[in-house]
Order: structure tokens, then sequence, then C-alpha cells
């Protein structure tokens, strides 16, 4: 079945919402992948030897924050999305392996340093945002907006401001 490109934001947005329905009827789980990611944190700190039992964010809950809680569905979901964006690429043939993105190497160069160093600086950033906000775009965007939450929807449009503003002042203007 051949669906046509301006119908697929709908039906997949539909088939999203769907899913979410059957994982809080089944399961009571909303969709959200951030906090897999100070989960996986934790585990690395402590490989070093670091004592965290004194720290507030992973004594929450029990420890529900730390290597502890895992697995859990919330990693499996986070690697359930990887899989399933190469698989969809491998059909839809569209997948393809590129070292830098020519966008990123006509404005910071071939560097692949400079990527990492932009790309661990970045996401650190992002990561203590979406910790500060209570949930990354995907939990907020699809979970706290499926039940109409107010911080969901505020945090959601900040999202897209921040990002906007980001690239485009990061790739001024976004000409390539």
């Amino acid at each position: 079945m051949k669906i046509e490109q301006h119908h697929k934001p709908y039906i997949f947005g539909a088939l999203s919402g769907l899913l979410l329905t059957l994982s809080v009827a089944f399961v009571g789980q909303f969709f959200g992948t951030s906090t897999t990611f100070p989960r996986a944190a934790s585990g690395l700190v402590q490989a070093f030897g670091v004592d965290m039992s004194q720290i507030e964010f992973y004594t929450v809950g029990g420890g529900s924050n730390t290597l502890a809680s895992f697995p859990n569905w919330q990693l499996l979901f986070v690697i359930g999305i990887g899989i399933g964006a190469f698989i969809s690429s491998k059909f839809s043939k569209t997948f393809t392996v590129e070292k830098l993105p020519s966008m990123w190497v006509n404005r910071f160069g071939s560097s692949t340093r400079t990527r990492i160093a932009y790309s661990l600086v970045g996401g650190s950033i992002a990561m203590i945002g979406v910790r500060m906000a209570g949930g990354c775009p995907s939990g907020h965007g699809v979970s706290g907006v499926s039940q109409l939450g107010l911080s969901s929807l505020l945090a959601l449009a900040m999202f897209f401001v921040g990002g906007i503003a980001t690239a485009r002042v990061l790739y001024k203007g976004g000409k390539a």
C-alpha cells in the first residue's frame, strides 16, 4: 500500500495516538525517553567509582533514576525507536551513511572532532533543559499534550522556539 506524502503526518500521527492509548490502557505508561539517559549516565558515573547516594536526583523514587532500574520499558522504547527508524529507512530506500551532513560541512568545515565537541556540548545543554522542563519533546508533545497539560503545551512551544532559534543562529538562517 502506497501512502501519499501529504497523508503521512495524519496517518502516522493517528497511529502514534493509538499506540499511546494502548500503552496507557495495557501497561499504564505514557511515552517519554529523557529519563533513560540520566539512568545510563548514572551507571557510567558509578563505573568510575563515584558514590551518588547523597545526590537527591538519584535517590528519588527509591533509585528509579539509576542504572538499577534497567532493564525497563523506557530503555526498550529508546532502543525500539532506533531500530524502527533503521528498518523504516531501509524499507523506504532512504538509508544513507553520511560522515557529516553537507549543511554542517558548509557552515563549520569537515572536522569530525568539531562535530563531536558541538554534539556533546549541545546534547548536554539539551538534556539539562529537558530535565528542567520535566520531560523531553516526545514526552511533552505526545503524552503531555494528549492529556491537555498546560505545562506540556508550553514546554513543547519552547522546545520549538529554542530549536528554531538555535538552527537559525548556527546555520545563519538555514542557507546551506
